[in-house]
C-alpha cells in the first residue's frame, strides 16, 4: 500500500520490481486537486493583519485620555498604563479580556444590529470579523486559525481557503444579527468555525480517499462539539459560531471536492487492469449541487430577513438557548 501510494503521488506506475516508472506526460496525468502542497502565506497574513488591527484599536481607544475625561476613577484605572501608556487596556470591570472599550469597537466597525439595519451599515458584517475584544480573545482565535488554517491552505491553496474564511465570517455575522440585537459582536470565531465546517464536509465528499474514516470523523466531530458547547456560556456569540459553521460546511462541498481514490490509482495499477475514467463520483456532484443551492438560498433569506428588521427570536422561541443556557452560576440576560 505504501509503495502504491508513493507511485500515485509521484505519478509513476509500479513495474513489479518496486521501482516506479517515469511519470506520464503532464496532460495525461493531471495533478489531483489538493495533492499539491501549497506554501501557506494567507493564514500568516491574516494573523498579522488581525494583530495590527488590534494595535490600531488600542491606539484609537487611548484609555488614559478617555478615562481621565470621563471622571470614572481617573487614568490610573487603566490596566498596564505604566508601560503601555496610550495602548493600555480598559479597566477589568469594563473589559476583562484586556482590550478596548465597546465604544471604540463600535467606532471601528463592530457588528451592531441597529447600525446595520437602521443606518444601513452593511459593511459591518465584514469589518467585525477583523476586530477582537481583547488580548485573550485575539490569542485564542489566532492560535486556532494557525492550527486549522495552515493545514487547509497547504492542502487546498489560498484562494479556496480565503473564500471559505471570509464568506463563513459573513455568514456568522448574518445569523448573529438575526438573533442578537442588544449587544455588539466582534471576532473571527465565525470564520474559524467555517473552516471547521469545511473540514467536515471535505471528509464526507472525499470519503473514498481516507484510510481511517471512522477515526477522522469521530475526532473532528468531538472537536466541533466541544467548541460549540463552549458557545453556550454567557458573553459568547454562539450564533456567529453556528452561522459560520453552516456556511463553511456548505462551501466545503463546493470548493474542496477532490478526485476519488479509484481514479487516482489508475497509474498504480497494472496495465491490464481497467480503472474508472470518471474523475469525480456522482455523489460528489450531487453534494456540490445541493450545497450550492442551499448556500445561495440561505444567504438570500438571511440577508432579506436582516435588512427587513426581522427578529428571528420571534419565529424561534427556543433558539436563544443555542447561544446561552442559564444556570445557577450565571444568567444570560435579555
Amino acid at each position: 500500500m505504501a509503495a502504491a501510494r508513493y507511485d500515485v503521488e509521484k505519478g509513476g506506475r509500479n513495474n513489479g520490481d518496486g521501482k516506479p516508472s517515469p511519470p506520464p506526460p503532464g496532460h495525461l496525468y493531471p495533478q489531483r486537486d489538493g495533492e499539491r502542497e501549497w506554501l501557506p502565506w494567507l493564514v500568516p497574513l491574516v494573523v498579522a493583519v488581525n494583530i495590527v488591527l488590534f494595535a490600531v484599536a488600542m491606539y484609537v481607544n487611548n484609555c488614559p485620555a478617555h478615562a481621565a475625561s470621563s471622571r470614572r476613577g481617573g487614568a490610573g484605572s487603566c490596566v498596564a498604563r505604566g508601560f503601555l501608556h496610550r495602548f493600555s487596556f480598559q479597566p477589568l470591570s469594563e473589559n476583562p479580556l484586556l482590550g478596548p472599550s465597546s465604544a471604540t469597537l463600535q467606532k471601528l466597525g463592530a457588528l451592531v444590529w441597529d447600525k446595520v439595519v437602521r443606518e444601513h451599515q452593511g459593511w459591518r458584517l465584514v469589518t467585525c470579523i477583523w476586530l477582537h475584544a481583547g488580548v485573550a480573545h485575539l490569542l485564542a482565535n489566532m492560535i486556532s486559525l494557525v492550527l486549522i488554517g495552515l493545514r487547509l491552505e497547504q492542502q487546498f491553496g489560498y484562494v479556496r481557503v480565503g473564500i471559505i474564511y471570509l464568506v463563513s465570517g459573513v455568514g456568522g455575522s448574518v445569523l448573529s444579527s438575526l438573533f442578537i440585537r442588544n449587544n455588539i459582536s466582534v471576532g473571527a470565531s465565525g470564520a474559524l468555525f467555517g473552516l471547521l465546517g469545511a473540514m467536515l464536509s471535505e471528509l464526507f465528499t472525499n470519503w473514498t480517499i481516507y484510510a481511517n474514516k471512522a477515526a477522522a470523523l469521530v475526532t473532528l466531530l468531538v472537536v466541533i462539539a466541544i467548541n460549540l458547547a463552549i458557545g453556550i456560556l454567557p458573553h459568547v456569540d454562539n450564533f456567529a459560531h453556528i452561522g459560520g459553521f453552516l456556511t463553511g460546511f456548505l462551501l466545503g462541498f463546493v470548493l474542496l471536492m477532490r478526485p476519488h481514490y479509484g481514479w487516482m490509482q489508475r497509474y498504480a495499477l497494472p496495465s491490464d487492469v481497467k480503472y474508472t475514467t470518471k474523475k469525480y463520483l456522482a455523489y460528489q456532484w450531487a453534494l456540490l449541487a445541493v450545497a450550492s443551492v442551499l448556500a445561495v438560498i440561505g444567504f438570500a433569506v438571511g440577508l432579506g430577513m436582516l435588512f427587513r428588521g426581522v427578529n428571528a427570536n420571534d419565529h424561534c422561541g427556543w433558539c436563544h438557548y443555542l447561544s446561552c443556557v442559564p444556570t445557577s452560576r450565571w444568567s444570560c440576560g435579555k
